[in-house]
């Protein structure tokens, strides 16, 4: 029996574990935790974006040149990738098993891969707002620091490459966000569902914390914290986003993002610029956020210097064997 994916597209710190959980609560659902699977492959004909020891660019190349002389092409190559792939959930499937959930949050460097890659698979694309993901962030990733220049290959480049895959394959995908799945459960759920042709039954709701999706990776506090839908994370980020800087920072990120990719989420930039202005303020913190992140920014500063440099000395033949730089970053303050 052939098996359907269902790819969960987020940012991390989406709640995309919870909508995981909820899916393969129901019988013929199938998952694992983050996969990653779809990554290497569709980076193995990227020239930049990867370091190896073997010299990634050229390996790349010499595939590229290797699919281009199969039958078809490079959609022989695909296709054998997808079929592989497909395999491969279904091996991880129970016996059975319709549908395999892949949650892999950084998916959103290949998203436009895994549309064309799979055109029969069923898509969700999970917003949350972004104060609460840079809070959960920060508490999760960071404990507690304020260390978010860390992840901006998510908060910034990631958002844009999810909001503008919304914008191109709306008519392929659901879009939904996890506030309304927390707070209205009756309204949201049963339409991810039908989205995704699968019968929708209430009891998952209680039962997805039966589901298994503990690892190395994946959502290392929530699947422990909560066995119920809970409405309590929707405020939790006004806790840690409270020192003047944290609030600048949090008012520029906002403004960054800016009113029309936050409409295509479903959120209102002066809504969320409204509530970050109410959040009481808290001195504390202040000197050790300076600290780190006047840090951050030299040293990405620093590497991103340095890795221009070397990208250029690589381009006269030993490209790639040492350093790649990632594509498709997008400028953010």
């Amino acid at each position: 029996m052939s098996i359907r994916p269902i790819f969960v597209l987020s940012l991390p710190r989406s709640g995309s574990t919870l909508v995981q959980r909820v899916l393969a609560a129901h019988e013929g659902v199938s998952t694992a935790p983050e996969p990653w699977i779809v990554l290497p492959q569709v980076y193995a004909l990227r020239g930049r974006g990867v370091y190896a020891e073997y010299g990634h660019a050229l390996a790349a190349r010499a595939l590229r040149d290797f699919a281009g002389r199969l039958p078809e092409g490079e959609a022989t190559y695909w296709a054998a990738i997808r079929g592989a792939i497909e395999r491969l959930y279904a091996a991880a499937a129970a016996p059975g098993d319709r549908f395999f959930v892949d949650k892999t949050p950084r998916y959103h460097f290949v998203v436009d891969e895994l549309f064309a890659l799979f055109p029969e698979a069923a898509f969700i694309f999970l917003w949350r707002n972004p104060l609460a993901v840079v809070a959960s962030t920060v508490e999760t990733w960071g404990r507690g620091r304020w260390m978010v220049e860390r992840w901006r290959v998510d908060l910034f480049d990631g958002l844009d490459r999810l909001v503008r895959a919304r914008e191109r394959y709306a008519d392929r995908a659901h879009s939904v966000r996890f506030e309304d799945l927390v707070a209205r459960p009756e309204a949201s759920w049963p339409p991810l569902f039908a989205a995704m042709g699968i019968d929708f039954d209430p009891r998952s709701l209680e039962r997805f914390a039966e589901v298994d999706v503990e690892a190395r990776m994946g959502d290392p506090t929530g699947r422990r914290r909560y066995a119920t839908l809970a409405t309590e994370p929707l405020d939790r980020w006004k806790a840690t986003i409270h020192s003047p800087l944290r609030r600048r920072w949090c008012r520029e990120y906002l403004r960054w993002i800016g009113a029309e990719r936050l409409a295509t989420m479903g959120y209102r930039l002066e809504d969320l610029l409204r509530e970050l202005e109410d959040v009481p303020v808290r001195i504390r913190p202040l000197g050790s956020d300076v600290a780190r992140t006047a840090y951050a920014r030299a040293l990405r500063w620093g590497r991103s210097a340095a890795g221009g440099l070397l990208w250029n000395a690589s381009k006269g033949g030993q490209a790639g064997s040492r350093y790649e730089r990632s594509n498709g970053q997008t400028s953010s303050p």
